[in-house]
């Protein structure tokens, strides 16, 4: 197992009201519901695990092929959300993450806004979540990219926030990168309630067998290849909202990955599809992190306050 204790303070940073010991946190997606990932190293040194995203009611996901490779190490994947609902997340997978030390972040979804209201319903009074991203983003869904206008994105982070807004539980929408003015979208969330925001969520692609084998192959483009595009969301949403909290996904692979988003503009990052190919890779960001740090005597929290100014 690798050395996963940073020094004290070098890596720490603060999401709006939440603070965290690390900047580094697993993506929502990649590393299931619950503790999966402690066989690789100590959740508790991660700045926070965010589960797989939840709906009020057990989910199944898409059959068939979900995972496809994709160019310079990415991935569409077609999972479709699969779940057990928050219910039996609540009882059957929150307390081993709990019980790791993880500070846990929950993702809910939902195909309208009154679905996200039942999964904000089902979440709510719950022990030991230290905030909740709301994914209206998911491209692998019929009908739930509620977050593709702004009316759609205020109506579901208003459903929400009605419920888990009075609970002083930080609320992160996750917003897709594929839609005309993402600033648009960002500002309809924050409006409506959202305390902050994650991004991206995946990007909407295809593959298509040369020798014309197989059927085409649609999902949600993420690794790599998606990290210019996250950059730009970032940097552009700080830009536009220069005190909301931001947490930067897409592609972080390495500890330099992760500076370029802190660079952007985000508070935070969150590593994802390298974890399939490398489980300790939330670690291994966190530890390179931490060296570039120590190169350029520096913290995350100078580098993100220089980004903010």
């Amino acid at each position: 197992m690798p050395r996963t204790a940073a020094e004290p303070g070098v890596l720490a940073t603060r999401v709006g009201g939440l603070e965290l010991g690390s900047a580094v946190m697993t993506a929502s997606g990649t590393s299931g519901h619950g503790a999966e990932l402690a066989a690789y190293g100590r959740l508790a040194d991660l700045g926070a695990v965010v589960v797989k995203s939840l709906a009020a009611f057990p989910w199944p996901g898409n059959g068939g092929l979900r995972v496809h490779g994709a160019p310079c190490g990415s991935m569409l994947n077609r999972v479709g959300l699969q779940g057990p609902g928050v219910a039996a997340w609540r009882e059957q997978d929150l307390p081993p993450l709990l019980a790791c030390g993880a500070t846990v972040v929950a993702s809910i979804w939902g195909r309208s806004a009154d679905e996200l209201a039942a999964a904000a319903e089902a979440l709510a009074g719950t022990d030991g979540v230290a905030a909740v991203e709301v994914n209206i983003s998911c491209p692998n869904l019929s009908g739930h990219v509620l977050g593709g206008s702004a009316r759609a994105t205020a109506e579901a982070l208003a459903a929400v926030a009605a419920t888990l807004g009075g609970a002083g539980v930080p609320l992160w929408a996750k917003l897709s990168p594929a839609v005309a003015d993402i600033c648009e979208i960002a500002g309809a969330a924050l409006g409506a309630g959202a305390s902050g925001l994650t991004l991206v969520n995946t990007l909407p692609g295809l593959w298509v067998d040369a020798e014309g084998r197989g059927t085409p192959f649609a999902g949600g483009l993420s690794g790599p290849a998606l990290r210019p595009v996250a950059l730009r969301a970032v940097h552009d949403c700080r830009r536009a909202f220069s005190d909301a909290p931001i947490v930067g996904v897409g592609g972080v692979a390495t500890g330099t990955d992760a500076v370029e988003l802190l660079r952007a503009g985000a508070d935070a990052v969150q590593v994802g599809t390298a974890t399939f190919a490398d489980p300790r890779a939330p670690w291994r960001v966190q530890e390179e992190l931490e060296r570039w740090c120590a190169r350029h005597a520096t913290t995350v929290e100078e580098v993100r306050g220089a980004a903010r100014r």
